[in-house]
């Protein structure tokens, strides 16, 4: 399993969960995981195309994420961020 950290935005899909386990060998599956417990929150990270958003940051403890296909290992940590934006 694979602890997931979610950010502030997202969390009205988690009922305010800040961090939840989601199973999956790639993020993509992980990801896919997430929505099944928790729908929508998947096209809020990636787009059609199977691309990160551009608001959306991901990394893989310390290490920035920007393909889905990325491959986690049991016991990783996905974090998802959200751009800060503003003006």
């Amino acid at each position: 399993m694979t602890t997931v950290r979610i950010p502030s935005q997202l969390q009205s899909y988690t009922a305010g969960a800040t961090r939840v386990e989601a199973a999956g060998e790639t993020i993509d599956q992980v990801l896919w995981d997430l929505d099944r417990a928790y729908p929508g929150i998947r096209f809020r990270v990636i787009d059609e195309q199977d691309r990160v958003r551009k608001h959306m940051r991901l990394f893989i403890g310390t290490e920035a994420a920007t393909d889905v296909r990325v491959a986690l290992g049991d016991g990783d940590e996905l974090l998802i961020f959200g751009a800060l934006s503003g003006g």
